[in-house]
């Protein structure tokens, strides 16, 4: 039980977080412009150093295939939200309006990407505490950028404040500590190997939102001391792992 209710006090710290940043964004919106690329770029150097150093290491321990699950992983969440994206926009070869394409769309791969995140809390959790804190200090900082995304995503798409502000939460905050609600039992049941697969895939969904969703929405604000701020990341996940062992 104490395992539990710490998993899930970090899945919904990470739903605060993304609040935080969808107040602030209707508050100082130009100051959140300015700064959440800092967020993104700590937390892409956190998520993919974390992944290398810690959790792929530790799932090869756990189960010799694990680097099959690795690319599973970063496979599986590219596919998913190249689905949700491209297949929900143009179903049945109709093509979607423009507000749908910018805004509810995205939105929707947003939600799932914050529930698979949820799943992630919960199998890192249940390796060890070491290992879920480790997941979760990078997970729970892209949160911020990821609410002021979704929000602006769906005022773009033509929705009102206080509703895109309302969806904005669901989509990727709630979601977060619903999937590790719905996972976290069932993890329970599994074994060390099978337990090291949902860890390699868990790691290769982080690299995959490090290095193919974070990175690129970085180098396209082009703003200075991004590489300061991936930097500073990659160096705190060093010194974490470092410590830990």
């Amino acid at each position: 039980m104490g395992a539990f209710i710490t998993v899930m006090l970090a899945s919904s710290m990470a739903c605060v977080v993304t609040a935080i940043g969808i107040v602030i964004v209707n508050r100082y919106s130009d100051w959140v412009k300015k700064q959440s690329v800092h967020f993104m770029s700590f937390a892409a150097g956190m998520l993919i150093s974390v992944s290398f150093l810690h959790l792929i290491p530790e799932s090869l321990e756990m189960n010799a295939l694990s680097p099959v699950f690795l690319l599973a992983g970063f496979l599986g969440l590219y596919l998913s939200n190249r689905l949700l994206t491209v297949y929900a926009c143009h179903a049945h070869g109709i093509a979607c309006p423009e507000d749908h394409a910018k805004g509810i769309t995205p939105a929707l791969g947003i939600g799932f990407h914050s529930l698979v995140d949820g799943v992630i809390y919960a199998v890192t959790f249940r390796v060890s505490v070491f290992t879920g804190v480790l997941a979760a200090i990078g997970m729970v900082l892209h949160e911020f950028p990821e609410g002021v995304i979704t929000y602006t995503l769906l005022q773009r798409g033509g929705i009102e404040r206080k509703k895109a502000a309302v969806y904005a939460l669901l989509a990727a905050g709630a979601s977060t500590p619903f999937g590790t609600l719905i996972a976290y039992p069932f993890l329970g049941m599994l074994g060390q190997p099978a337990l090291g697969a949902l860890l390699a895939a868990s790691a290769g969904a982080l690299v995959y939102v490090g290095a193919s969703h974070l990175l690129p929405a970085i180098e396209e604000e082009e703003k200075k001391y991004t590489l300061i701020s991936l930097a500073a990341g990659v160096l705190t996940a060093v010194v974490i792992v470092l410590v830990g062992h």
